[in-house]
C-alpha cells in the first residue's frame, strides 16, 4: 500500500465500514469508488496505485468502500454499505476536503452496485443533486443474465459458469433476479446523472453495458459508451494500451464533472 493513502471507518448499517482514501492537492470533487469482484472477493485495499493516478488524474478525492462481501455477507449488505458510504461522503465532503461535487464508479461487481447506489440516492434519499457523474466500468446490470453472458462460456476470467457461481455466493434467499435494486437494467432510469459506460467486445458483459446505455439514453441521460475492440474483462486492470486509453478518458470524465 502507498504511504500517502489514509484509512479510516465509518459507521454503517452492520458495524463499521472501512475507507481507502487519497487526496490530492486542490480537489474539485470525490470520486466514490467502488471495487468489483463479483461480490466476492476484491478489496478497496489492493488497488492504490490505481487510485493515486484516479486523484490526480480526475482531480478528486478517491475513496474507495471496504463493502461486505458474500458469502458472509450476501444481499443486501453489499448495497447497503455502499450505500451508507455515499450518504457519509455526500454529508461530509465540504467539511473533510472543502468540495461539495461526488462521482460514483467503479468496475464489473462496481459497477453493478454503482448502479444500484445511484438509484437509491435518488428513490431513497432525493439525494442525487450533488452526484455528477457515474463511471460504469464492465458492470454488470442483469442478474438474469443478458445473451452475452448466457453465450459466454468459453470467454476469459468470467465465463458463464464463473458469473452464476458469484451470483449463487451474493444472492442467497430466492431473490427475484429482474428486482431493480438486483438488477438495475429493470430499473426505471430517468433523473440519473451523465455516465461513461467502458466495455470490450471480447466480455461476457457486453450486453450489459450496451442495453444499460440505451435504457439511460431512453430514460433522458446523458450517456457516453465507449467499446473496445477484443479486449477482455477487466482489461482496465491489466497492461495494453486499450486499458490505458480507457482509465485516460475515465480519468478525463470525472475532471470534467467537477463544477
Amino acid at each position: 500500500m502507498l504511504e500517502h493513502g489514509i484509512t479510516r471507518t465509518i459507521d454503517g448499517p452492520r458495524g463499521e465500514i472501512p475507507l481507502r482514501i487519497f487526496v490530492p492537492e486542490n480537489p474539485k470533487g470525490v470520486y466514490l469508488h467502488i471495487h468489483g469482484g463479483g461480490w466476492v472477493i476484491g478489496s478497496a485495499f489492493t488497488a492504490d496505485p490505481k487510485h493515486d493516478a484516479t486523484a490526480r488524474g480526475g482531480q478528486a478525492v478517491v475513496v474507495s468502500v471496504e463493502y461486505g462481501l458474500a458469502p458472509e455477507e450476501p444481499y443486501p449488505a453489499g448495497p447497503d454499505d455502499c450505500e451508507a458510504a455515499a450518504l457519509w461522503v455526500l454529508e461530509h465532503a465540504q467539511s473533510e476536503w472543502g468540495v461539495g461535487d461526488v462521482v460514483l464508479g467503479g468496475e464489473s461487481a462496481g459497477g453493478h452496485l454503482t448502479a444500484v447506489t445511484a438509484l437509491r440516492l435518488r428513490d431513497r434519499h432525493d439525494a442525487l443533486e450533488r452526484v455528477k457523474g457515474l463511471n460504469l466500468v464492465y458492470g454488470v446490470f442483469d442478474l438474469s443474465m443478458t445473451p452475452s453472458q448466457v453465450a459466454g462460456t468459453e470467454l476469459l476470467l468470467i465465463p458463464t459458469d464463473t458469473m452464476r457461481w458469484f451470483y449463487d455466493h451474493f444472492l442467497q434467499n430466492g431473490e427475484d433476479l429482474r428486482d431493480p435494486d438486483i438488477s438495475p437494467l429493470w430499473a426505471e432510469l430517468s433523473g440519473l446523472p451523465p455516465s461513461l459506460m467502458s466495455v470490450g467486445t471480447n466480455d461476457p458483459l457486453l450486453d450489459d453495458s450496451l442495453f444499460m446505455a440505451a435504457r439511460l439514453q431512453a430514460a433522458g441521460n446523458t450517456v457516453t459508451l465507449d467499446v473496445y475492440p477484443e479486449a477482455i474483462h477487466g482489461f482496465t486492470v491489466l497492461p495494453g494500451p486499450a486499458g490505458e486509453v480507457a482509465n485516460g478518458r475515465a480519468n478525463a470524465f470525472i475532471a470534467s464533472c467537477w463544477s
